[in-house]
């Protein structure tokens, strides 16, 4: 057995390790520098305590992407000079943030250990390669990302670190296959557990979903399907499910190999990056083939989902709030009710209406998973989402991008149940219609203005901050540049007090809310790796079953034009357009 021993590094400390709403995201170039992401790592361990990270068991993997297998290896080692007693990795150091939730929840190791955390290496949606994005971050014992009070402490302890501990001695773990190896180091036995990416998650996804239902449908003549990993860490997951459990045929999978630089490309499912997809959906210009039933691409750790129908798109907002309405019938872990709902507060109110109608009980929190993780343990959420094509359960404390595919598969199934020998399948199409004349339907748009100038972002924010405080000047500002749009009637900054623990989250966004129940919101995303990324969030609700049936950029275009004028977007940022429409 291979011997260590524990050496400490003097260090400095590094500006702006300050983690954001998922972790620490910078350029390759940032973490490559010496004792970069080894400060950032030994704050982790500080700001948890010796009484967390002796003997512990700790999850180390990610999407992939750039300096990951580097990166590995050097928290490995971190993580053995610093008591850690074992250290599990997927293989290939590849697992979605979601299968990471589960199985810091569900695995249990030959010796009966479980897992109390993990440190993700992700930069989730964001491009990787040599010149791109790199990204790390904390999970706690629930599966769910480290909360405030311990970034804050990590963040703390990055302007203090003056050394950090790494085992010397130590050799590179070979990641590409499974199998343990032990060592032997000051505080004992220290083990390096490489497991199957996919074994844990499937297992979980089995309990929860009816897989033979699902075949069912994929095994219809009449129904298609498509995935796209975008090169992503989803594609680890996407033959397992799809293709050896479901059945489906193997070129429904495309971009499905894992790369490094997720195939030069950008790996966020929208329908400005997934161009693939997009066109084979029938929802490019130049589409010939006949699209299939149903299509769905993930982004680069697989947390976040987009849904496509034959030749149509479903929004994010929309998703949850059709998964929820749906849930109880078609999904067996549901069977027995739902706990509650929630959803970010720029995404669109459709869920709220499907919670009043169906009597649930419905929360609006600040954007960052852990909000919903927070109700979720407290057993008062079942089902929760995001516009930023992110939904989930209780089943993990994750958004799960495999997990609303399959949920919407379930759907498809139940809907067609009876149908699947008839003329033509209830399509995603028919469901979100049907939705629409149910619940009525919440046009919505997003527009992202990235790498923004970041003191002309904090100016126009603060600009909006000041033209909320008198309403009057707002609507005669309005009434100026349309008189075809409501008056506002509330506007404010979003402020949320978590019903669980009683924090107090500010600062989260600025509405701006209508007397037709229209809303625009606008607000700085903690998710980029430089700049600022504003974005604007538009909504127009329309209960008449009339005129349900419109383009939405018709149906927002008088909105549209209220924002951009009087926000002061160009004046402020420099720009005539989005850098992405959602």
């Amino acid at each position: 057995m291979v011997m260590f021993k524990v050496s400490r590094v003097e260090t400095t400390p590094f500006d702006g390790q300050k983690p954001g709403t998922s972790g620490l995201r910078k350029k390759v170039k940032v973490f490559v520098q010496p004792h970069y992401l080894e400060n950032f790592v030994q704050s982790t361990f500080n700001a948890l305590g010796a009484d967390k990270v002796t003997g512990a068991t700790l999850v180390v993997s990610g999407d992939g992407r750039y300096y990951s297998k580097d990166a590995i290896q050097i928290i490995i080692k971190m993580a053995a000079a610093n008591g850690v007693r074992r250290i599990w990795v997927g293989q290939n150091g590849l697992l979605s943030t979601p299968a990471v939730s589960a199985v810091i929840r569900e695995r249990v190791g030959a010796d009966g250990s479980k897992a109390t955390g993990a440190f993700i290496l992700t930069a989730s949606h964001n491009p990787g390669g040599p010149t791109e994005d790199f990204g790390i971050k904390y999970n706690m014992e629930n599966g769910g990302p480290a909360p405030e009070g311990i970034t804050d402490k990590i963040y703390s302890n990055t302007t203090t670190i003056k050394e950090y501990l790494i085992a010397e001695g130590l050799p590179d773990v070979d990641i590409s296959i499974t199998g343990v190896t032990s060592f032997a180091g000051p505080e004992g036995q220290f083990d390096v557990d490489v497991f199957d990416s996919a074994s844990d998650y499937v297992k979980l996804m089995k309990s929860i979903f009816d897989f033979q239902a699902i075949q069912k449908l994929i095994s219809s003549p009449k129904f298609s399907f498509c995935y796209d990993a975008l090169h992503g860490v989803g594609g680890a997951y996407a033959k397992p499910i799809f293709v050896d459990e479901l059945g489906a045929q193997e070129s429904s999978l495309l971009n499905c190999v894992p790369k490094e630089d997720f195939g030069g490309g950008h790996p966020d499912p929208n329908l400005t990056y997934a161009k693939e997809l997009v066109a084979r959906m029938g929802l490019g210009k130049t589409s010939t083939e006949e699209p299939p039933e149903f299509g769905a691409a993930a982004d680069g750790d697989a947390d976040r989902n987009m849904v496509l129908g034959k030749r149509f798109f479903v929004t994010p907002s929309d998703s949850v709030a059709i998964i929820a309405a749906n849930a109880v019938q078609s999904i067996p872990y549901f069977s027995g009710g739902l706990k509650g709902v929630a959803r970010s507060m720029p995404t669109s109110a459709a869920l709220d209406v499907v919670a009043k109608n169906l009597n649930l009980k419905f929360f609006e929190v600040p954007t960052g998973w852990k909000f919903f993780g927070n109700l979720m343990d407290a057993g008062m959420c079942s089902v929760c989402g995001e516009e930023s094509f992110g939904t989930g359960s209780d089943h993990i404390r994750e958004k799960d991008g495999i997990w609303a595919v399959l949920a919407w598969l379930s759907i498809l199934a139940y809907k067609n149940k009876d149908n699947l020998g008839g003329e033509k399948l209830v399509s995603v199409e028919d469901i979100v219609r049907q939705h629409w004349s149910t619940y009525g339907r919440h046009y919505y748009t997003r527009y992202d203005y990235e790498n923004v100038d970041a003191a002309s972002a904090k100016e126009l924010m603060a600009y909006l901050v000041k033209l909320e405080s008198s309403l009057s000047e707002v609507n005669d500002i309005i009434k100026g540049i349309r008189s075809d749009v409501s008056k506002v009637v509330h506007a404010d900054e979003f402020e949320y007090k978590d019903p669980v623990d009683g924090s107090i989250s500010k600062h989260q966004g600025i509405r701006y809310l209508f007397e037709d129940g229209s809303r625009l919101v606008f607000r700085l995303s903690g998710t980029g790796s430089e700049g600022a990324t504003i974005r604007l969030y538009i909504e127009q609700y329309e209960q008449d079953p009339s005129k349900i049936g419109r383009e939405s950029q018709d149906a927002l275009a008088p909105l549209v034009e209220v924002a951009l004028k009087l926000s002061k977007m160009q004046e402020f940022t420099g720009r005539s357009a989005p850098t992405v429409i959602t």
